[in-house]
């Protein structure tokens, strides 16, 4: 993976991320540089929590635990990220668009694109 490479998952995160915004009516994100700062820091999120609990309680990860956990990174990256807003049902919401999305658009996560990065 190249560093080229990374930016451009950033960026298709951010924009991922202002579409789900748009369809989800408890997630807003202010624009563009907050999506771009909030695919960090669910990547970052994504990092801890995968350091703490495993592999398997991934936000990314598939399954029911993946999805909450993925919810959970949604709902507390509003408190890293100023311009964005997004209550408990919203950051659910959230979570399943994103699941919906990926299933059409398989575009790796910015936090898969640091997990590939590590093992490299």
């Amino acid at each position: 993976m190249n560093f080229l490479g990374t930016i451009v998952r950033f960026i298709v995160s951010a924009i991922v991320l202002m579409v789900v915004g748009w369809l989800v009516p408890q997630f807003s994100v202010g624009g563009f540089w907050s999506a771009l700062m909030l695919a960090v820091v669910i990547a970052v999120l994504g990092w801890i929590i995968e350091g703490i609990f495993g592999k398997r309680v991934t936000p990314f990860g598939r399954g029911i635990v993946g999805f909450l956990s993925s919810a959970l990174v949604i709902w507390l990256a509003q408190f890293v990220i100023g311009n964005m807003a997004v209550t408990v049902v919203g950051a659910l919401l959230a979570a399943l668009v994103i699941g919906i999305i990926d299933l059409f658009i398989p575009v790796a996560t910015p936090y898969e694109a640091m997990h590939q990065r590590k093992r490299d």
